[in-house]
């Protein structure tokens, strides 16, 4: 494929939501990766879209009309009510991670919420992305709370912004505690690129992930990837776990916490 077809096709890609991972050019476009690198400065050169760390968007994407789209994937009021058992043992667990007086990166979901009920004691300084958690957090007086500049998207109550001005990158984080869409051999992934872009840049700023999904997650891949199997430490999920994902986890190195159906404490997996 010639330098102005993969340009092209690069254009195509970004048309739907305005913005690409480098990593979903990849998948798409059979070339290596100083070449579509230089593919990528070219186009920025003409003006077509502007470079991100780790992707792209098309020139003016950041405007309003572009600003304003919902989210991929499934509306917050609609998630919250999936496998409630199941997240509020998860949350329980994730919070029993966090040390007194930890700053922490709390992503945006359904079930990352649960963990804010047993934080109060902490002390924790948090960052979030999330407005349903920043709610949860508000009545907690010993909880610091920040949150990244952006975009308020309505459907799931977040905040997100791929560019390097949000305000992020002068937090530091022990922890970082996100959920997935789906998550399998290829790694964790979301339904949206915004959402990706926004996630690996907060991943960035975390010493240690820590993933929170329920078993229903585990599931052919599908969506964008937001990191590598590697680059999780620990995942925190239900006994519907099935073993084949447990050994996919095992191999990665990947540190397992089951929780338990009636019981307060959580086990780590056999």
């Amino acid at each position: 494929m010639h330098a102005a077809e993969r340009e092209k096709k690069i254009l195509e890609l970004m048309q739907a939501t305005g913005f690409i991972t480098f990593q979903d050019i990849e998948r798409n476009l059979d070339a290596s990766p100083a070449t579509l690198r230089r593919d990528l400065d070219r186009l920025q050169k003409i003006g077509a879209i502007t470079r991100l760390r780790g992707g792209a968007q098309l020139a003016g994407a950041e405007g309003s009309e572009r600003a304003e789209r919902p989210l991929g994937g499934v509306p917050f009021h609609e998630n919250i009510d999936r496998f409630p058992q199941q997240k509020a043992r998860i949350g329980r667990a994730a919070a029993d991670l966090c040390a007194p007086g930890e700053t922490v990166i709390i992503d945006g979901g359904s079930t990352t919420l649960q963990m804010c009920p047993h934080l109060e004691a902490l002390g924790l300084s948090v960052l979030t992305n999330s407005l349903h958690i920043v709610s949860a957090l508000l009545s907690q007086a010993s909880t610091r709370i920040s949150v990244p500049a952006g975009t308020v998207f309505r459907e799931q109550n977040i905040v997100l912004s791929p560019f390097e001005d949000d305000g992020i990158g002068r937090f530091r984080a022990t922890k970082m505690f996100m959920g997935a869409a789906a998550i399998g051999p290829h790694g964790l992934m979301q339904n949206d690129v915004l959402l990706v872009q926004a996630e690996r840049r907060l991943l960035e700023r975390a010493d240690e992930v820590i993933v929170l999904v329920d078993s229903s997650k585990f599931k052919a891949p599908s969506g964008h990837m937001v990191c590598d199997l590697d680059d999780i430490d620990i995942l925190v999920t239900d006994p519907g776990i099935r073993p084949e994902d447990r050994a996919m986890l095992e191999r990665a190195g990947i540190r397992i916490i089951v929780t338990e159906p009636g019981k307060d404490q959580p086990r780590e997996a056999a």
